[in-house]
């Protein structure tokens, strides 16, 4: 059969037709035999980037250090699931292909036969990445032997050939040969990405692919033997045979080659592109219900959703390896969904720690899991988004995706419409069977830290429930160790914020009074909701040089303000109302709080404990409050000190009754008092029985 010769067969490719011809059947029977694929995976398209790279430089015929391309160490290529290494196995083929024996067909299976355990785009991959390291390395000495030494020394001891002019035809020939096999290769490696686990096609189409994709690669391989022997006689050839009709007939063989391949690619493409474009409407009719449908556990959900490139990608951030979706198996998984500079630093941090740096997480820490997606406006990522995604997917805790700008276009495209419709993050919670439990997360989490656990919509609304006020505990949770101990050993602490300096040496000095009255009493300043503010800073800088040691640092004041805003926001959300709802009546009043430093001053929150309510005051109300310590602190033994301040503050309103002179169901009841209504002039009459209405005062 041709197969066994030189020559290239002239039946026609099962690339043009329905089916295979007798030849192209026996072909891929062989090549089958020696397809053994053991789950092993390599990254095909990082390794013919670099591929292209080294080729790019060849064909440049010079060294140029400005233009060189920067390699990263998140740019390895690693054989996951293999033993041996990259550079081991590239060693293996080029070694098979120099001593190879047989005729071009068995030496091409015998690449196959040693390429068995591997998917069909990385044994064309990993073949061409090893002719084109031979060839790199011939003229990366060419280039640099006029200039180093070692270079020059070993282009003599190698005996390379000084003059190439008469070799350009074949370095042309070459290059183009190199160009179409890589574009081949592309797209093998394109079919090969298709989730066909996931989303089934039909069997006809798919089937007669598949036996295009066999013979393609097999003419990739067997066209490398021709550019290894260009390398090969590089080495070995005497300065006459540079002059010799042979260069021109091996230039012939390679034009011959990449005719060939230009027709399998021109008949391959099309069918892959459909099969393409098919999984992509599928996917686009699968996603919308794919985290409602059930589901025996999260695999199958995260697979479509993750991994439909790469069995392999999350990366863990402590040790940059990569893992695949098993490793989020019976877990509840956090999808992170961001653009790629994630959040500004203090919310990163305060994200941060109420997840991996909370005191309950070791609690959790086995049944949950975060991985950061991060999704782009655009279809294409820039460089800077790349790099930004890289360090800051090395420093956080997260799990993140290996390689997001290869996440699926149809998963890009639901995100974007269904969970990032604004530019904020969000949290997309999904059980350990896959389902959809909270469409954004990130307010609880911010809240409560990792107690949040499973971070279900239900579980937020069971712990807003849970809270009837607004307490130490919930104003404060975790942000700071000491602060936390405090409030645990039901210290009375007072909360306050202002930029009014007067005002605050003013309360101070009010609070000094009530500690030396034998009342313990923690002073705690958290500047201004308006975070941005410098007055914050330089007046937190001098509280703690003259008044008081500051509790929280700047990054914690930012901390508690950044909770404060989303225990508002979660609040809303879950239709809770100004009007009737009393915590939110309090946060609302402490972020509305505007303090440029000019008014009568700012706020207090005293509490104590993790469950009693806190008592809010604004300016000089607060001041006037703990001015009156020989008023209230006669209660602080019957009613403690938080008691005594509240029975101070709730002092009885004056409601004006009206009732009829003579016995009648109806009556009035008019706020009385200063600065309200004052008792009505003149008679009033009973709207039920018209008779003159006497009036009373009464205090609620």
């Amino acid at each position: 059969m041709n197969w066994h010769g030189n020559s290239a067969p002239s039946s026609s490719s099962a690339t043009a037709n329905s089916f295979p011809s007798s030849e192209e059947d026996f072909l891929i029977k062989q090549l089958l035999l020696a397809h053994d694929p053991d789950g092993r995976w390599l990254d095909s398209e990082l390794l013919i980037s670099a591929m292209e790279n080294v080729m790019s430089s060849s064909a440049s015929h010079r060294s140029n250090v400005e233009e060189a391309v920067e390699w990263k160490d998140e740019d390895s290529i690693a054989i996951a699931g293999s033993e041996e290494t990259l550079g081991q196995i590239l060693w293996k083929i080029s070694s098979e292909v120099f001593v190879g024996k047989g005729n071009q067909h068995c030496r091409t299976m015998a690449l196959f036969d040693l390429l068995g355990s591997y998917r069909w785009d990385a044994k064309v991959a990993l073949v061409l990445a090893s002719f084109a390291a031979s060839y790199g390395q011939f003229w990366l000495i060419n280039q640099l032997h006029h200039d180093i030494p070692l270079a020059s020394s070993i282009a003599m001891v190698k005996q390379l050939p000084r003059e190439l002019i008469m070799l350009r035809p074949r370095f042309k020939a070459l290059n183009l040969l190199f160009k179409t096999m890589v574009d081949v290769t592309k797209c093998i490696i394109k079919f090969e990405g298709l989730p066909l686990r996931h989303v089934k096609l039909d069997v006809e189409p798919i089937g007669t692919t598949k036996l295009s994709i066999y013979v393609a690669a097999y003419w990739v391989v067997r066209s490398s033997l021709s550019c290894f022997s260009l390398v090969a006689d590089l080495t070995a050839m005497k300065p006459e045979k540079v002059y010799s009709n042979a260069t021109a007939v091996a230039a012939w063989e390679m034009l011959s080659m990449e005719s060939r391949l230009s027709r399998i690619l021109h008949h391959l493409s099309g069918p892959v592109h459909l099969c393409h474009r098919r999984i992509e409407l599928k996917m686009n009719q699968k996603l919308p219900t794919l985290f409602w449908e059930e589901h025996h556990d999260n695999q199958d959900v995260l697979e479509m959703f993750l991994a439909l490139k790469d069995n392999l990608s999350l990366k863990e951030p402590s040790t940059k390896s990569k893992l695949g979706v098993t490793e989020l198996k019976d877990k509840v998984v956090i999808l992170l969904i961001s653009k790629p500079q994630l959040l500004p630093l203090d919310e990163l941090l305060l994200l941060v720690h109420q997840t991996y740096g909370h005191p309950h997480h070791k609690e959790f820490e086995a049944k949950y899991r975060v991985v950061w997606v991060p999704v782009t406006e655009s279809d294409h990522w820039t460089e800077t988004e790349r790099e930004r995604f890289s360090i800051l997917s090395n420093s956080l805790p997260w799990y993140s995706l290996n390689r997001p700008w290869e996440l699926h276009s149809s998963v890009v495209n639901f995100i974007r419409l269904a969970w990032q419709s604004r530019a904020d993050p969000a949290m997309v919670v999904l059980d350990s069977k896959g389902a959809m439990t909270n469409l954004n997360a990130m307010d609880m989490v911010l809240i409560w830290g990792a107690n949040a656990f499973p971070f279900s919509a239900v579980r937020e609304q069971e712990l807003l429930a849970e809270q009837k006020h607004l307490t130490l505990q919930l104003l404060v949770d975790e942000i700071d160790p000491l602060l936390a101990k405090w409030v645990e050993e039901g210290r009375n602490i007072c909360i306050y914020g202002s930029e009014n300096l007067d005002w605050i040496n003013e309360l101070n000095t009010k609070a000094r009074e009530i500690m030396s009255c034998g009342i313990q009493l923690e002073m705690v300043y958290v500047g201004s909701s308006n975070l941005i503010s410098e007055n914050v800073g330089k007046t937190s800088d001098i509280i703690h040089q003259t008044i008081h040691r500051n509790l929280l640092s700047s990054t914690k004041v930012r901390f508690f303000w950044l909770r404060i805003e989303s225990l508002r926001r979660s609040k809303l959300q879950q239709g809770g109302r100004l009007r009737t709802d009393h915590i939110l009546q309090d946060v609302s009043a402490l972020l509305q709080h505007h303090d440029d430093g000019n008014d009568k001053g700012g706020w207090i929150a005293i509490g104590r404990g993790t469950a009693e309510e806190i008592v809010r005051l604004e300016g000089r109300k607060a001041i006037e409050l703990l001015s009156k310590v020989h008023e209230w602190g006669e209660n602080v033994g019957k009613k403690g000190f938080l008691g005594a301040i509240r029975a101070s503050v709730q002092v009885p309103k004056p409601l004006l009754i009206l009732h009829p002179a003579e016995p009648c169901s109806h009556s009035v009841m008019i706020p009385y008092g200063k600065g309200q209504q004052q008792q009505p002039k003149g008679n009033m009459l009973c709207e039920k029985c018209r008779r003159v209405m006497k009036p009373y005062v009464v205090y609620k």
